[in-house]
């Protein structure tokens, strides 16, 4: 494995970072950045700041050594307190040119990169800390709390009240991040501050389909391969990066092996008899004793950066 990773300081904490989006060849920059981003296309992207604040930033230049970020768009003083001061933003996601975006406030807002103003604010969208945030449709967003509390939300729908709510687990433990499965938007992944994974079919949400105890400390995020889901990546503020591997059930499937009872075409992490038994785990590298914060997956790398204040690009993950 050794040979896969190439680590480098950068000297400060990484508590973002995102591949750059190429067409049809795999990425060789990435960026990283001290909270969330997220991209509008291959060359713009969307930041958050602790002081509430969120910005469209475009990469000027071709050449990444002489490239600069240059300020296309800046929403200030979004997430605020009522008595004054900033609050910081917790999660962002983006669907095309619309983005949404929480904060600690416990307000969630709709922005577009087409205009400065905010297209919607919904105030009061929790009564505690809202910590992750992840576009399920263009029209519907999926919030975690810091108590558990997962809720749905229909953009198009006036009033600002969710169309449903559910809970992490029995234990109110704090949702850190979020996901869905690529081709099935329905099945959402959510880490939770106690290290487990939870799966829901959001057809049928009223109680998780699978509850996995993965790593010691919080899930700082979690990603599906884009191309290939059956390969999940998660990393954890206890130092541990993970690929989870489902392809041998898959191939069991094929071949005939799996439970009668377990439809072929179905996803595989919505059965959790399977999943708990069958599952492929492996760490991409030794634990390390700080923070892994956050990671990002493109075709067959994984990037990775931490509170060690250095960044870890692993190859050939996937084969």
């Amino acid at each position: 494995m050794e040979d896969k990773v190439h680590g480098v300081f950068v000297g400060e904490k990484v508590s973002k970072v995102r591949w750059k989006p190429e067409d049809l060849v795999e990425s060789d920059i990435f960026l990283t950045g001290s909270w969330d981003n997220e991209f509008i296309n291959s060359n713009m992207f969307v930041v958050s700041s602790t002081v509430g604040s969120v910005k469209l930033l475009k990469i000027d230049g071709k050449e990444p050594c002489l490239a600069a970020l240059k300020e296309v768009m800046s929403w200030d003083d979004i997430h605020f307190l009522s008595v004054g001061g900033h609050i910081p933003c917790t999660g962002l996601a983006v669907f095309e040119e619309d983005i949404v975006s929480v904060g600690e406030d416990g307000c969630l807002c709709l922005l577009t990169a087409r205009q400065k103003m905010p297209v919607r604010r919904i105030e009061g969208a929790d009564s505690c800390s809202l910590r992750c945030v992840c576009f399920l449709k263009h029209n519907e967003v999926l919030t975690g709390n810091l108590r558990g509390q997962m809720k749905v939300w229909d953009l198009k729908n006036a009033v600002n009240k969710p169309a449903s709510t559910f809970m992490l687990s029995g234990e109110q433990t704090g949702a850190s991040c979020v996901t869905h499965h690529p081709t099935q938007r329905h099945m959402v992944l959510a880490g939770g501050e106690d290290g487990s994974l939870t799966v829901w079919d959001l057809r049928h949400h009223t109680f998780p389909v699978t509850l996995l105890s993965a790593h010691s400390d919080a899930v700082s995020e979690l990603q599906f391969h884009p191309d290939r889901p059956e390969h999940l990546f998660t990393c954890s503020t206890s130092g541990e990066i993970w690929h989870w591997n489902t392809s041998s059930m898959s191939r069991s499937a094929h071949l005939g092996t799996m439970p009668s009872e377990f439809p072929r075409d179905e996803n595989l992490w919505l059965n959790s008899d399977v999943a708990k038994h069958r599952l492929e785990v492996f760490t991409l590298m030794p634990q390390l004793h700080k923070p892994i914060n956050s990671l990002d997956v493109s075709k067959n790398r994984v990037v990775c950066g931490c509170d060690n204040e250095a960044v870890y690009v692993f190859k050939n993950v996937v084969l």
